[in-house]
């Protein structure tokens, strides 16, 4: 069984973490100071990262499979092709945060703030998703299929190609978002924000469910009142 250090309260270093990775220790850290530090292709698997200081840290390639960020501060930071399989995100902020070619398999995302990360060629089968400002964000061609989406705001995301087959909107935003080439057959919008959404383009929605006043929303732009 593995043994758990924890670390308070401290600038590190790169050759910090080293060594608690050659005692095969998990280690624990919190309110840190990571900052700009050059971390890829550690071995950080169960790690857990609380209130710490990431920004601009680069994790890739790094293996932080089961590990745990609990209101970091990361804005800036890379996490290139690392593995975050069933990784915890909660609280904090990772905005322009880069998660290209990641492993997110059955990882958590919640309270965070995901403002402009991208996460192009990002393998999610299973990402959860709840209460994530993802505005700006970079998500082409993931699957939310068959997900509940429950307060994620995708304002002015990119989302070209997304697969939102049956998957369910609660409290949720698609406002103005970047919307070519996705699938929402059997999808629930009706707790979607649709808002910029044109006449002439809700044939992407087709296949979905709308609420009246959303129909209604799109008719008037035809001047058509849904009584």
């Amino acid at each position: 069984m593995e043994t758990e250090t924890t670390v308070s309260n401290q600038n590190l270093r790169r050759s910090d973490l080293e060594r608690i990775v050659e005692t095969g220790e998990v280690a624990r850290l919190e309110d840190c100071d990571l900052s700009e530090l050059d971390l890829a292709r550690l071995e950080c698997s169960g790690w857990q990262f609380v209130r710490c200081n990431l920004s601009r840290v680069s994790f890739n390639g790094a293996q932080l499979e089961e590990a745990g960020f609990a209101n970091c501060r990361a804005g800036g930071s890379s996490f290139i092709d690392a593995s975050l399989q069933e990784a915890e995100i909660e609280g904090g902020d990772f905005s322009n945060t880069d998660f290209r070619g990641a492993t997110l398999t059955s990882a958590g995302l919640r309270q965070c703030k995901m403002t402009g990360a991208d996460f192009t060629d990002a393998r999610t089968l299973g990402l959860r998703l709840e209460a994530v400002l993802l505005r700006f964000a970079i998500l082409p061609k993931l699957s939310f299929r068959k997900t509940t989406l429950k307060d994620v705001d995708f304002t002015e995301a990119d989302l070209r190609g997304c697969d939102f087959r049956d998957a369910v909107f609660e409290a949720s935003s698609l406002r103005d978002a970047h919307l070519p080439e996705c699938r929402f057959e059997g999808a629930d919008l009706r707790g979607a924000d649709l808002g910029g959404v044109k006449l002439t383009d809700a044939r992407r929605f087709a296949g979905a469910v709308i609420s009246k006043r959303q129909a209604a929303d799109l008719l008037g732009q035809l001047g058509l009142t849904v009584l």
